[in-house]
């Protein structure tokens, strides 16, 4: 499961919007906000390197976000 309190931190930490990432993942931000509010939607694995590359994570940031 994501760890979606950690990611949102990181996203506040980096000053990457919803909209923002909702973009780079080629998806609208509505299924952005519901995958972040933890409705049942997870992140694919493309999505999820694609959310470590903006935010700039490392590998630690990253497994503890995405294997939480």
């Amino acid at each position: 499961m994501v760890d979606t309190l950690k990611l949102r931190g990181k996203m506040v930490e980096k000053n990457v919007s919803v909209e923002y990432l909702a973009e780079k993942l080629c998806v609208d931000k509505s299924t952005l906000y519901r995958r972040l509010e933890r409705k049942g939607e997870t992140f694919t694995i493309k999505e999820a390197n694609i959310i470590t590359t903006e935010l700039k994570l490392t590998k630690e940031e990253a497994v503890a976000i995405f294997f939480a």
